[in-house]
């Protein structure tokens, strides 16, 4: 028999809509969820990666896991999704709105098409997911919306020079703040998780080479350390679960104390 708190994380029965699923921290997000119960539709463009990840993750848990190729910048695309989601597993419970990239140079050389291009995928397509899922949800009386922020949301970093990622983070939380106070009598809850630096699959090698810029990064980390992808999972399946039932509107920073020093 089950401990009391140990049920308040039990996602047995639900379905979580991962997007940027193939890989890096939405895969890792999706795997604790998963452990947890929660079958999982993972959502990418990264196909060969997609379904490798879907049947790798579908066995090592023996949850339902399905990969679903989606472009999120579309909005037709993402309102297609959903509903094959639905369609395919009865509901969405949760939504893991993940996909993002950043693009590094100084603000005063930042070309129209290189903003456009950041905020198009992190804040304009996170919105297009949230509204797709939030209305299916809505129909529902529930459901739990967690989009990746950042502590770039949170602090300019530096040294690197990212003016447009960071504003777009910050928008990404303001925008869940937003959304969390219109659906909160309506049965959703939305949240954000904002990871500091992890070493990632397209960060590990710069991790490995080290230098300069990773030894100041560590340096401004309390912890003194990079976080793993997987130490994003707990948060994920805290704000999935019924263990955050009184949570919404919030920004989880998950930073090894970046944000706090």
């Amino acid at each position: 028999m089950a401990h009391p708190e140990t049920a308040l994380f039990d996602l047995t029965g639900t379905t979580t809509l991962v997007t940027g699923g193939a890989k890096g921290l939405g895969l890792a997000m999706a795997r604790g969820l998963s452990d947890h119960g929660s079958d999982i539709a993972l959502a990418d463009i990264d196909d060969a990666s997609g379904e490798a990840a879907a049947t790798e993750l579908a066995a090592q848990t023996g949850r339902t896991v399905r990969y679903y190729h989606c472009d999120v910048l579309d909005p037709a695309a993402v309102a297609d999704l959903v509903d094959r989601v639905v369609a395919d597993f009865g509901a969405i419970d949760t939504l893991l709105n993940n996909a993002g990239r950043t693009i590094h140079e100084p603000l005063e050389d930042v070309s129209d098409a290189n903003w456009r291009k950041v905020m198009d995928l992190n804040l304009d397509a996170v919105f297009h997911v949230m509204q797709a899922v939030a209305r299916h949800m809505l129909e529902r009386g529930s459901g739990s919306i967690i989009n990746t922020g950042s502590m770039s949301g949170i602090i300019a970093n530096i040294p690197q020079k990212q003016a447009s990622y960071n504003a777009s983070k910050a928008a990404v939380h303001n925008l869940t703040r937003s959304a969390a106070c219109e659906w909160a009598e309506r049965g959703i809850r939305v949240n954000a998780i904002a990871p500091g630096y992890m070493r990632t699959e397209l960060t590990r090698e710069f991790y490995e080479a080290g230098g300069p810029q990773i030894d100041q990064w560590n340096l401004m980390t309390p912890m003194k350390r990079p976080g793993e992808p997987h130490e994003l999972a707990g948060a994920a399946v805290f704000l999935a679960s019924q263990a955050s039932s009184f949570v919404t509107g919030s920004v989880l920073s998950v930073d090894g104390g970046y944000t706090a020093a």
